[in-house]
């Protein structure tokens, strides 16, 4: 099983012309929901460790969970409301956010009890590191799985706006490396953390439409282009990249740290391609709608 663990909260996309007051459509989001939806859907055994409103808008992130087979056992309830992001799109499709996450449900997730047995790898990321409390609770998690010995992947997804104290989020996200076997970062979450880190196993870099790179500790650094598409938006890209990096490579036993040091430059290129053409699905519609495993066949 792999286990994601963070925020799910609902993206208000705007739909066609209209400027600021475009008309926005409510689409189910958050970058580890994204994840777990689009494991789901590529067929891996995976579960959603988080909290979740009672509200509409909550049951409907539920019940987009169990339509793509995501295991919800984990996730917890509360009546606080669901946190919103409004996107702004740009000409080319990237997506911007401002967020309404004050008083939310997910901001109150509690370190849970142990993850099922099974439970090979543990993925974290986004808003759900930053919020307190629950980031503190969500860094409890990381550093206990992490000391089991799964696998843990680290999206840091930066949202620049939620962040009051850059430098002070710097520390902690180096206090993190450590504990990370899989970290992920796209281009401007490098620039803005001042570089690629050392220290996880691999770093899966993100280029937009210049592909994919990865650079495994002690290993050949790999890069695969990009995969053409039209696109729609770039919502949930990054999200599915994650999702088929762990199925990727928990259908070659490279999850575990000896797995993923014997990994050769072949391996990598071909997880890596497969990542590419997954995102390239989610980017060519709108909104965070991984693909499901026939369409990569």
């Amino acid at each position: 099983m792999i286990v994601v663990a963070g925020e799910a909260l609902i993206d208000l996309v705007p739909q066609g012309a209209g400027g600021p007051l475009a008309p926005l459509a409510p689409l189910r989001g958050g970058g580890p929901y994204n994840t777990a939806v689009a494991l789901g859907r590529l067929g891996a055994e995976a579960a959603f460790c988080s909290r979740i409103s009672t509200d509409a808008f909550g049951a409907a992130l539920l019940a987009g969970l169990r339509a793509a087979g995501v295991d919800t056992s984990l996730v917890t309830r509360g009546p606080e409301p669901t946190t919103l992001a409004v996107a702004s799109l740009g000409a080319d499709g990237s997506a911007g956010y401002g967020f309404y996450a004050q008083g939310t449900a997910d901001r109150l997730f509690e370190l849970p009890p142990p993850l099922p047995a099974e439970t090979l790898a543990v993925a974290f990321g986004t808003c759900s590191l930053v919020l307190e409390p629950g980031a503190s609770a969500y860094e409890r998690l990381l550093l206990r799985e992490a000391g089991l010995g799964r696998c843990t992947l680290l999206d840091p997804n930066i949202r620049g706006p939620l962040i009051p104290d850059p430098a002070a989020y710097r520390r902690r996200f180096a206090s993190w490396l450590p504990y990370v076997r899989l970290l992920k970062l796209s281009e401007d979450d490098a620039r803005w953390l001042g570089g690629v880190p050392e220290g996880p196993a691999a770093v899966v870099l993100t280029r937009g439409a210049a592909g994919l790179t990865v650079l495994p500790r002690g290993g050949t650094e790999v890069s695969v282009p990009a995969t053409t598409v039209a696109v729609a938006d770039t919502i949930g890209a990054g999200d599915t990249v994650n999702a088929a990096l762990l199925h990727g490579l928990a259908a070659r036993d490279a999850l575990s740290a000896d797995g993923m040091a014997a990994l050769d430059a072949a391996g990598w290129h071909e997880v890596l391609t497969f990542a590419s053409r997954a995102a390239a699905v989610t980017c060519s519609r709108p909104g965070a709608e991984p693909p499901y495993a026939h369409e990569l066949t």
